[in-house]
């Protein structure tokens, strides 16, 4: 039976050198329930480590947690990637470490904090995160869905690291799921503001690097289930499928 699902898929843990300290996976999956959403995203910068403890913290909870990354291409555009399970992920995680240079500088662009389901601190992730990985836009388009997972232009809004602020226009032929807007900017306003965006299935989400900017802005999505199918039925609007903004 197809139903509405409240989505929120741009939601960052204090993995994320810019993340607040305070984005803990019991605290992510309490917040999200109380802003009344049903799915989640977890979708740290060029990292995955806190995916699987947000996972276990929303177990028995009804939230769904979709494994997810935000992967910074080569270009410096902001790509999201998520998937049905943490297989999928962990091999595109692979892929963006082997291409990431730098070491992380706490005291200049943040701690990045590596929890477990009780959000207890089990270690760091000292690589330079915040950069860009070697990995060009289209291939990362392209691995993602070799692995079975959807992609989404991340805050295409926004001046810095979206698809429009670094390249200034969307490919025609870059085959990108969806379009996400901010929080900032509701989807009249962006159609208005960015033509290109027109012919796109655009969503909403809150990019939280804070509590209580989760469910600040969200999607809901009327599918069967929260898979990356059903989301692709949804985002093409087929068989009963549909998003609203």
């Amino acid at each position: 039976m197809i139903q509405e699902f409240r989505c929120d898929l741009h939601i960052h843990t204090c993995l994320s050198p810019c993340g607040d300290l305070g984005m803990y996976p019991t605290a992510i999956v309490t917040r999200a329930l109380e802003a009344g959403l049903h799915v989640i995203a977890v979708c740290d910068h060029n990292a995955t480590e806190n995916v699987p403890s947000v996972i276990r913290a929303a177990a028995g909870k009804p939230l769904t947690v979709i494994p997810g990354i935000e992967v910074t291409s080569r270009e410096e555009v902001h790509l999201l990637g998520l998937f049905d399970n943490m297989n999928a992920l962990s091999e595109l995680q692979d892929m963006v470490y082997r291409s990431l240079k730098g070491s992380n500088r706490e005291e200049k662009f943040g701690c990045q904090a590596v929890v477990n389901e009780y959000d207890e601190v089990e270690g760091f992730n000292e690589r330079l995160l915040i950069g860009a990985s070697e990995i060009p836009l289209r291939r990362v388009v392209e691995e993602v869905h070799r692995l079975g997972g959807i992609s989404i232009a991340a805050h295409v809004d926004r001046e810095s690291f979206s698809i429009l602020g670094q390249l200034g226009f969307i490919p025609e032929d870059l085959p990108l799921d969806a379009l996400e807007l901010s929080r900032r900017t509701g989807p009249a306003d962006a159609r208005k503001l960015f033509p290109q965006i027109a012919r796109r299935p655009v969503l909403r989400s809150s990019d939280a690097h804070f509590i209580e900017d989760i469910g600040s802005a969200s999607t809901v999505i009327a599918m069967k289930e929260p898979v990356m199918e059903e989301f692709r039925k949804a985002f093409r609007g087929v068989d009963g499928r549909y998003i609203k903004t």
